[in-house]
């Protein structure tokens, strides 16, 4: 019997293997992430239509954009989890796995005969991860989430616009992306615990706990002061100057955290007597006179450029920045340099580019991604090589309709370890 699938990559996870359950994006985003660091990676899909956001506009010949950014390097099997073989499958896989992922609201793997406690008793070094909206003992209890309900109950929301202007959510969905870091975060200390214990953990981490863990300074002003933060658009709750700032042709950040920083703008301005102007001299009293300070730096920046004055900024030491559309940010070439983008080929798609993950051991980013899976396209090289069936057992369970394969799902011959 062929015991497991030859790891993707020498990363620093290679070996270890994740069975995922997760769909969207809470959940789906940490799968990928250890997938670029090496993990073998079995993503679990309903064999109708899959994965939600296969359906997601714009397409790429009919792979979703959506898709594409959080499904790289995984392998696609397409499960009836609703069927006793189905779920039989499922726990032959999990046996041979070393972490399982989920995201189904609290409950719901139990219902399916797929919860913790079940797989457990085949498999005492499982590390079971359950990411949800509210998870366990929350008044919102089966309230289905999504990234825009946590922001709002978060309270990011609420400072996240102009004063006197209506709450915006943040541009990207931090929501499901706080519950997918966080999740990295236990399963990565459960995974070290396991190594001295060889025990696994059931990990529980809920989009909304997440974010209010990341408000950060945000909750300390609550606590401290008793009042909430309120909006201040681009600015800085507590720091100022600190923020976007008018040209005479657009908007530049500038960002001075520390006195060295406001002192070297404030000679930037050629304004170098509000250093010991008493209404700016400490943080203190230049928060307590914010409009009047941000007035005078109007005055003077809207007189030149945008480019004038990120050359006088950097000149000057004064941390500082253009804002970038989404396509400059691509662009640029720091992104080109760092090599983030890669090119890879799908069967359907042709040639995509997608971003690649950030973490670097020893100089060295990622291995080459594998295009994102055709719906179903392991599935026969996950059973035979897994499961140890032969084409008789899986043309059964196609009948069946317990499983669905793709056109490009062939049999492997690979073998190892």
């Amino acid at each position: 019997m062929i015991k497991s699938i030859t790891p993707r990559s020498s990363g620093p996870l290679s070996g270890i293997k994740v069975l995922d359950f997760s769909r969207i994006l809470s959940g789906p985003y940490a799968s990928m992430i250890l997938a670029d660091l090496g993990a073998e990676v079995i993503k679990v899909e309903p064999i109708e239509k899959g994965d939600e956001t296969r359906g997601f506009p714009p397409f790429k010949n009919g792979l979703s954009h959506y898709y594409i950014a959080l499904n790289r390097s995984k392998k696609s099997i397409a499960l009836n989890l609703k069927s006793p073989e189905g779920v039989k499958i499922a726990k032959g896989l999990a046996r041979q796995s070393d972490i399982v992922l989920e995201n189904f609201r609290p409950g719901v793997m139990d219902r399916l005969g797929l919860g913790y406690d079940t797989l457990r008793a085949e498999n005492r070094r499982l590390i079971y991860c359950s990411i949800s909206g509210f998870g366990t003992n929350s008044p919102h209890g089966d309230k289905p989430a999504f990234d825009i309900v946590a922001q709002a109950l978060s309270g990011v929301m609420s400072v996240n616009c102009k004063p006197g202007q209506a709450p915006n959510k943040l541009g990207i969905p931090l929501g499901d992306m706080a519950g997918s870091i966080f999740s990295l975060f236990g399963i990565l200390a459960a995974l070290h615990e396991r190594n001295l214990t060889g025990n696994g953990r059931h990990i529980e981490v809920a989009m909304l706990d997440s974010l209010i863990a990341m408000q950060g300074y945000l909750s300390q002003i609550y606590f401290i002061t008793g009042e909430s933060p309120q909006p201040v658009g681009s600015q800085h709750p507590s720091i100022v100057p600190y923020g976007s700032f008018p040209t005479s042709d657009g908007h530049v950040i500038v960002a001075c955290l520390t006195d060295r920083f406001w002192h070297n703008f404030a000679r930037c301005l050629d304004q170098e007597a509000l250093i010991e102007d008493p209404r700016f001299a400490v943080y203190e009293q230049r928060l307590a006179n914010r409009d009047a300070l941000q007035a005078i730096i109007q005055e003077r920046m809207t007189k030149d450029s945008s480019d004038y004055w990120l050359e006088r900024l950097t000149k000057f030491d004064v941390p500082n920045a253009p804002i970038l559309s989404i396509g400059d940010a691509l662009e640029q070439a720091h992104v080109l340099n760092r090599g983030l983008i890669e090119n890879v080929d799908h069967p359907i798609a042709g040639q995509i580019k997608m971003v690649r993950g950030p973490i670097r051991f020893d100089g060295k980013g990622p291995d080459g991604s594998k295009a994102p899976s055709l719906l179903g396209e392991n599935t026969i090289e996950v059973l035979m090589a897994k499961l140890g069936m032969d084409m008789s057992d899986i043309e059964t369970l196609l009948d069946q309709g317990v499983i669905k394969r793709s056109d490009y799902d062939q049999p492997s011959t690979e073998v190892g370890g």
